[in-house]
């Protein structure tokens, strides 16, 4: 009996089955248009009132005490009277999930317009010792992934290369693809490009505005300045700088990996572009954009990325990688600080002048 109630199923017409409800259409709203946004990627606990993270001085100093639940995103969005908008990435308790899920769920937010918004994306980083000292801060004009590519162990690569990190569609280290290798079922080797160039005279415009601009130092930070003999810039007071942001969700260190990761921005952007950061966000989020870019949600032309050294990327000389692996100290708040002085006077000149920037981006020729 069994046998022919399921035949008689399988032989039944799709009609007899009971047809789907139709799907109901959202209601319409008239959205928000947000001016300016400043975007985090870490707290240790609230956004406020507590132990800083990367937005908590954002919030605090900006008062961003209006709170907007985004559905899909772990901490409120925030806003202030003046139009600045503000949020934070929470932590779903593992390291499964990240930055670019949540960004996503404030982008698809149907009560807000990004189209005409500037973002300024802000955080800290290891920063290579040959270009800054931890402190100082890095206007982006590349971000550049360093997650999808070949790996072979270094002790099994061949002689004459330097390490086994290698580019898709290419056949050795430091150079760029030559064939797609039907990698994703890509035919045009462009499609495996590591790096998004960013608006480069917006980020001229920011560094202009913001290269004088005092990052306050510390006795912790002279201490560990004093360690790098021979790498000048390392040695320095913390400083703006113009150099580009490696993004990786690997937490690499050491010099063997920095020296990969100068290799490779220097190939993915031409050999224009300086290796200056690395964090383990900015790739995700460039990726998030460049979707929301495609379907018309935001101008990629009014991006900003700001990074800051919390810990240099290798030791210093006479120390090793495993010793300095976690050593990032009084730079992580001598960073946070760094994050918020030498973004807010960009933000604030955006706001204050918005007649201009909402139709004109700075640092490109008037219309």
């Amino acid at each position: 009996m069994l046998a022919a109630f399921a035949s008689a199923a399988l032989l039944a017409p799709i009609g007899s089955f009971a047809a789907e409800p139709p799907v109901p259409a959202l209601p319409a709203v008239k959205p928000i248009p947000v001016k300016v946004i400043v975007v985090a990627n870490f707290e240790p606990g609230e956004d406020k009132g507590d132990a800083p993270g990367e937005f908590q001085f954002w919030a605090e100093r900006e008062k961003l005490d209006e709170v907007i639940p985004i559905k899909g995103a772990l901490h409120p969005l925030r806003r202030n009277a003046d139009g600045l908008y503000g949020m934070c990435w929470g932590s779903p308790d593992t390291m499964l999930g990240g930055v670019a899920e949540q960004l996503m769920s404030l982008l698809l937010d149907p009560r807000f317009d990004f189209s005409k918004t500037y973002w300024l994306f802000t955080g800290i980083s290891g920063v290579d010792p040959e270009l800054a000292s931890v402190g100082s801060a890095a206007w982006s004009r590349w971000v550049v992934q360093g997650d999808t590519l070949r790996e072979f162990d270094d002790r099994e690569v061949a002689k004459d290369w330097p390490y086994g990190l290698f580019a898709i569609g290419a056949d050795a280290p430091n150079k760029l693809p030559a064939n797609t290798e039907s990698f994703a079922g890509f035919t045009d080797t462009g499609k495996l490009a590591m790096s998004v160039k960013l608006n480069q005279s917006l980020a001229q415009w920011a560094y202009d505005r913001t290269k004088d601009v005092v990052i306050p130092d510390s006795p912790a930070l002279q201490k560990a300045r004093a360690a790098w003999k021979g790498y000048p810039n390392a040695q320095k007071p913390p400083f703006v700088l113009m150099g580009e942001t490696l993004g990786s969700v690997r937490y690499w260190h050491g010099p063997g990996r920095t020296q990969w990761a100068r290799d490779w921005v220097k190939l993915w952007t031409g050999g224009k572009g300086r290796f200056a950061m690395t964090n383990m966000e900015s790739q995700s989020l460039a990726g998030a954009m460049a979707i929301a870019a495609k379907q018309g949600l935001v101008d990629p032309a009014r991006v900003l990325v700001l990074r800051t050294g919390s810990n240099p990327s290798m030791p210093p000389p006479g120390r090793s990688a495993v010793e300095s692996v976690a050593d990032e100290g009084a730079g992580q708040i001598a960073a946070f600080e760094a994050n918020y002085r030498v973004g807010v006077p960009v933000v604030h000149e955006l706001l204050s002048h918005w007649d201009v920037y909402k139709d004109q981006v700075p640092g490109a020729e008037p219309q």
